[in-house]
């Protein structure tokens, strides 16, 4: 009896991880949209994958390797055994990286136009997990067969443009999250005790304005410091006028009248979100009497002046910035916004217009619902780009978006990471004045 029912559990376990979303529900969790539970599963292989790569960049695996007899070899291939360089560092990161990215950039193909559940690829895209993780590790076991030497520098400038581009997409996340927080105290405020509330808003805003005030100063003490660093003087100025422009924006009356759930607590996350991706190019300044590190900082020492740096990633700006996005990456999957100019930019349906429900079943335990039947939640397509991008954000920040040489025997601090991020923080800046004057702009468009 009792190999009965091991073997029905085992049918029924292959059946799920081979069949829809619903079935990875466990009876005793809440009730979801089945969107949501596949978009987790999907971030779930991606943070995986993140793991994997923070292991392999920590000091000590590749003398760890080593000591396995007969493993490792120093060849450029992997014939007879294992080449530890590559399995270990930066190259690692990059290759590990490079499968992730091949992973969904497969799945952007594939679900291009995907319209609602009804079509037959939705089925691939919110089931059939444990073949999903088996191309997964295919790729990945592929990716570490690839040469050296060209194959690095090529995707670290692959990794360039989507990193920069996932900046700009946790820049709209963030504007997304500020929304919310605004707009739900906002509503509390209105509907009684206004006094704790608005008292709330206040010191959360005034807080937020004081961190970005403090790394203002902070950067201008410790990053300019030398008559040499005018290009770091000249971005932390240029940055800090920005962010009081953009603030005063926020509470024009005009802005106000179109969107009065705006004003500075989102004005105040986003100035300091942009003073962080300052401080992460300052990070990336070849020249090291400008790019001090923290423990130079604490021991008061002054690093050499040298554009050839050590693998590591574990310096602040990359330790916050993996944090950030470790939190927009569990954003992107959890999120529904009533922002209508955020869900444009991220190609997703207003969460107002959702009349599902959850389908309880006959013995009363709650189910992953179908909430895609008439059309998509969201754009399947755009949900996978979004991880290619991810994907490609998280190598450059493990490798502090140093340059890999040809032989991969060193890395450098280029000035191109400074100009990527520098540029990605102004046009994030941009996005955000778009999403407060488009109103007044397009007066044909329902913002509401």
């Amino acid at each position: 009896m009792g190999a009965c029912l091991g073997i029905c559990s085992l049918l029924s376990c292959a059946s799920c991880l081979c069949g829809t979303a619903p079935c990875l529900l466990c009876g005793c969790c809440p009730s979801t949209k089945n969107s949501t539970i596949t978009r987790l599963t999907f971030s779930f292989f991606l943070l995986l994958g993140t793991l994997v790569a923070c292991i392999m960049i920590i000091p000590g695996v590749e003398n760890g390797l080593k000591k396995i007899p007969l493993l490792c070899s120093s060849s450029t291939t992997f014939s007879g055994s294992l080449n530890c360089d590559v399995m270990v560092g930066h190259q690692a990161v990059y290759r590990m990286c490079f499968a992730l990215a091949a992973f969904f950039f497969l799945f952007v193909i594939l679900m291009i136009c995907v319209r609602s559940s009804r079509d037959p690829r939705a089925i691939v895209q919110n089931g059939f997990w444990f073949f999903k993780f088996l191309i997964l590790v295919g790729i990945t076991v592929g990716a570490f067969y690839i040469p050296s030497g060209t194959f690095t520098i090529v995707w670290y400038y692959f990794g360039m443009v989507g990193g920069f581009l996932f900046i700009l997409i946790q820049l709209i996340l963030i504007v997304d999250l500020a929304h919310g927080w605004s707009q739900s105290w906002l509503q509390h405020a209105e509907n009684g005790n206004s006094k704790c509330w608005y008292a709330a808003l206040i010191i959360c805003t005034f807080l937020l304005y004081a961190a970005s005030i403090t790394a203002i100063v902070f950067l201008y003490i410790y990053y300019t410091n030398s008559s040499e660093c005018v290009l770091n003087k000249l971005f932390i100025s240029l940055n800090l006028i920005f962010c009081v422009i953009i603030s005063i924006i926020s509470i024009l009356p005009k802005v106000q009248d179109a969107q009065p759930h705006s004003g500075l607590l989102q004005a105040s996350v986003i100035t300091l979100y942009t003073i962080f991706v300052t401080w992460s190019a300052m990070a990336n300044v070849p020249d090291k009497i400008c790019n001090p590190t923290l423990l130079a900082i604490a021991t008061n020492t002054t690093t050499a002046s040298t554009s050839t740096t050590p693998a590591q990633w574990w310096d602040a700006p990359s330790i916050v910035g993996l944090a950030i996005y470790i939190i927009c990456t569990l954003f992107i999957s959890l999120r529904s916004s009533s922002n209508r100019q955020v869900n444009k930019l991220m190609l997703t349906e207003d969460s107002s217009g959702d009349t599902g429900g959850p389908i309880v079943e006959s013995g009363g335990e709650n189910r992953a619902y179908d909430n895609e039947e008439d059309s998509v939640s969201y754009s399947y397509s755009f949900f996978h780009f979004c991880l290619v991008l991810a994907s490609l954000y998280i190598m450059m920040t493990l490798t502090n978006w140093y340059l890999p040489g040809y032989d991969g025997s060193y890395l450098t601090s280029p000035w191109s990471a400074v100009w990527v991020k520098i540029s990605a923080s102004w046009a994030g800046l941009l996005l955000y004045v778009w999403t407060l004057v488009a109103p007044l702009i397009l007066r044909d468009r329902d913002f509401s």
